[in-house]
């Protein structure tokens, strides 16, 4: 998923997604808190993928990632796009009215948009995304 898209919780707390990435994302959409201080939007296949690839894992470790799992959500979009995002998911990412929704590789990224000024500001003058695609042979 890539892109960048300004959008605005309504009254109701609900957020529209692009029609662009909720087709890629399918009809059942799984948020929770991501790192950074952003929340993350799973599809429902890659939700799987993710909860299978942790199934080898050792239990002591798995059971760190307890806060993301506590605090997860699935979403239906309704007729016209939007999402429900509970309270405590927009607390964490200080979702307040503006939201930056970000494509991420195989996830969305929901950010309060000061915060990822910041990051993205940081990322783009220190170089670090450039080093990123060299260390990985890109």
């Amino acid at each position: 998923m890539t892109g960048q898209f300004p959008h605005n919780i309504d009254a109701k707390s609900r957020l529209f997604i692009p029609a662009k990435l909720r087709e890629e994302l399918g009809d059942v959409f799984h948020v929770t808190i991501g790192q950074d201080g952003c929340l993350w939007v799973f599809s429902d296949a890659d939700w799987n993928a993710f909860m299978e690839d942790l199934k080898s894992q050792p239990y002591s470790k798995v059971k760190r990632l307890r806060p993301l799992f506590a605090n997860a959500a699935d979403c239906v979009p309704d007729a016209q796009g939007r999402i429900l995002i509970p309270a405590k998911l927009r607390q964490h990412a200080a979702l307040e009215k503006e939201v930056i929704i970000n494509g991420s590789f195989g996830r969305l990224e929901l950010w309060n948009p000061d915060r990822w000024n910041a990051i993205e500001s940081a990322s783009l003058e220190s170089g670090d995304w450039e080093q990123a695609m060299e260390e990985m042979g890109l």
